[in-house]
């Protein structure tokens, strides 16, 4: 049996899954199994795992949709290795990515990770600028595992993995926005290690559009909310600063239109940071443009989910406990 079982909830992402499965096709390391559970998709990817499935150990599983963090539950159920690795189906993978896993594993083992990710050449323009602004440590990059870290470092479901000690102590993932984040605080509260292997990365596509791209960050925004509610002591001042950009931006424009144009001039060196940061990241003068767009987005549309949620929620005391939480993730 393989030592490592690839779980990919999925829906509705055939052309995803297909280059998902053609870079696991050219693994270095072949000791794993690749398990795909269709969530009810309406355009079922079946014959694309089937396609693979010469190649490469692939098992297909098709469900009614109940969700992404159920689906990767129903995966472990049917997995046979004894190390669970999760990833995103707009995920990529390097051709050494098990190869350095088993290798970091073996020199230091831990019972939970999580790796970093990165842009692929091949992607457009936007997705390398959305890439820029969820890694740099300008932005938020430095709470999901960049080379700079501004708080303890926290596994992302695009790109973590976890042992079969740790899914028959905690279980798994449960059906709610931040599913990751909640899965790895479960996970450090028993008392399992949890490590960043910067080797393991991926190349993730994420989103493909600046208006997807603003709904998913704004929803990660709440979602923090959600989180300090579950677990009290878990917002940090480091989760506040897209909120301190959203309020301080407002307040800046407000007295520079009323004022001086001089209470500008922060705003425009931060975003000038982030412009030759970008730069020299991308080495293109046009996607360092645009990372200054999407950087504005991410923390923007974050900053404003998050000032929702806690007034809503906090303020005004209308928090609800995860029970309620879960039932309106489904829709009920």
């Amino acid at each position: 049996m393989p030592y490592f079982s690839v779980i990919v909830p999925v829906y509705n992402r055939i052309d995803e899954v297909h280059d998902l499965l053609e870079s696991l096709s050219h693994q270095t390391c072949k000791d794993f199994e690749v398990i795909i559970v269709e969530d009810g998709s309406t355009e079922p990817c079946k014959d694309t795992a089937e396609h693979f499935s010469n190649i490469i150990d692939v098992k297909y599983f098709y469900k009614s949709n109940e969700g992404r963090s159920i689906a990767r539950n129903y995966g472990i159920e049917h997995a046979t290795g004894e190390y669970f690795i999760f990833f995103d189906s707009d995920c990529v993978i390097p051709e050494t990515y098990f190869h350095e896993l088993g290798k970091r594993l073996k020199e230091r083992f831990t019972d939970c990770f999580g790796g970093p990710d990165a842009a692929h050449t091949s992607f457009t323009d936007t997705q390398k600028a959305i890439n820029y602004s969820m890694t740099s440590f300008l932005t938020t990059g430095g709470i999901r595992g960049g080379k700079v870290q501004m708080e303890k470092f926290v596994p992302r479901s695009f790109n973590m993995g976890y042992s079969r000690k740790v899914w028959n102590t905690v279980g798994g993932f449960r059906e709610m926005f931040s599913e990751d984040i909640d899965m790895s605080t479960r996970i450090r509260q028993a008392g399992f290690s949890i490590q960043l292997i910067r080797d393991a990365y991926v190349y993730h596509k994420r989103r493909t559009s600046l208006p997807k791209f603003c709904r998913q960050t704004y929803v990660f925004g709440m979602s923090r909310i959600t989180l300090k509610l579950l677990y009290p002591g878990s917002l940090k001042a480091v989760h506040c600063l897209p909120a301190a950009f959203v309020l301080g931006s407002i307040a800046m424009i407000i007295l520079s239109l009323t004022w001086h144009w001089y209470a500008i001039l922060p705003l425009t060196a931060y975003l000038f940071a982030v412009w030759i940061t970008a730069l020299i990241s991308t080495k293109s003068l046009k996607i360092g443009s645009l990372a200054v767009i999407t950087s504005i987005i991410q923390l923007g549309a974050y900053g404003c989910g998050f000032i929702k949620a806690y007034t809503w929620k906090i303020i005004l005391g209308h928090g609800r406990n995860i029970e309620e939480e879960i039932l309106i993730r489904k829709g009920k």
